[in-house]
């Protein structure tokens, strides 16, 4: 199984006179943890997409650029790109440019995202949110697939024996399909042979089985392998050296994160008996120690059938930078083993 770390390279909080730098010290401090990842023998660093003052990965290819540069190993992700905002092609572009500086480490996690923003930001309709991502979906893996491109369809300009340049280093460009808990997203990742990254963040993990095991058996009717079919999961988690430090670290972060975005859907505010439930044994969140880290997320694994992937999300506005740094030394050097053994 791999480990890796997706960050939304979150926004200190500052005052507007020093918010512009105080955004540049965190962007500085994303890059030193993917660094540490890289040499603390993690498999993946991904950074997401979102338009919202509390993020920072609004251009999340420079930032992922940039890794490349400072790094060795790792392999270098999105997480996700908000395909129905994006130009497939603009997209395939960047992705493959990484991979060029990168030495072949660069790979996509497409998906429709968990915000709204980016439609009014791009003049598109909400009412076409489906039908944008599957159109765009399907122009992506064709300019994968072929250097020269016929396609056409509703929401962009058709393209005739048009070269797509410049090509990835690898044979094919990697891509996942980041999915929530839409039956239809399962499937379609499916019947397409794609990898499938599920996010889960709420709830018991172990509930999506049917929903994994619906993908695994639209890929194997589609025809495609068993060994094409991974399921990667995302997670919000944290690890510190003691349970205790852990989940007092992390609560105060969570709690206002989840409360503000609760706001906007509804949600009650988050309480700390709703953490601590969520933290136990069959919660979503990954926390505490090395060793009950390890031992959550192979029970996770064994809840779905087997993963491939494991990634923490650990942008939390009540860590600190050496938190942070901490907790992927840890990963590295204590979870992973326990996880390989």
């Amino acid at each position: 199984m791999e480990i890796g770390i997706d960050s939304f390279a979150g926004a200190p909080i500052s005052n507007d006179r020093d918010r512009n730098l105080d955004n540049a010290v965190a962007l500085a401090e994303l890059l030193e943890r993917i660094e540490l990842a890289d040499s603390s023998g993690l498999d993946s660093f991904g950074i997401g997409e979102h338009y919202r003052k509390e993020f920072l990965d609004s251009a999340p290819i420079v930032i992922l650029a940039a890794a490349a540069a400072r790094t060795t190993r790792i392999r270098l992700s999105s997480a996700v790109t908000v395909l129905s905002a994006a130009d497939p092609v603009r997209a395939f572009q960047n992705f493959a440019t990484l991979d060029l500086i990168s030495m072949g480490r660069s790979e996509m996690v497409v998906g429709r995202g968990s915000f709204t923003d980016s439609f009014p930001l791009f003049g598109l309709k909400l009412n076409d949110y489906d039908e944008l991502f599957s159109e765009k979906l399907d122009l992506l893996l064709s300019l994968r697939k072929h250097e020269v491109v016929n396609w056409s369809g509703k929401f962009r300009p058709a393209l005739k024996e048009q070269a797509i340049f410049p090509r990835p280093l690898q044979k094919t460009l990697p891509v996942w399909l980041g999915v929530g808990g839409t039956p239809a997203s399962f499937k379609r990742a499916g019947k397409l042979g794609l990898p499938l990254m599920l996010a889960v963040i709420g709830g018991n993990t172990h509930r999506f089985r049917p929903l994994v095991d619906m993908y695994r058996q639209a890929g194997l009717e589609a025809g495609h392998s068993p060994e094409d079919l991974k399921v990667g999961l995302h997670s919000l988690g944290y690890v510190a050296p003691e349970s205790k430090e852990a989940l007092d670290a992390y609560y105060p972060g969570y709690a206002e994160t989840f409360t503000r975005i609760g706001k906007e859907r509804g949600w009650p505010p988050v309480t700390r008996s709703h953490f601590d439930s969520q933290a136990g044994p069959l919660g979503a969140l990954v926390l505490g120690s090395p060793i009950e880290v390890a031992d959550k997320i192979l029970r996770h694994s064994e809840a779905l059938g087997g993963i491939s992937r494991f990634t923490f999300q650990m942008d939390n506005a009540g860590l600190t930078h050496a938190q942070l740094m901490q907790s992927i030394d840890l990963i590295g050097t204590q979870v992973m083993p326990l996880i390989h053994d």
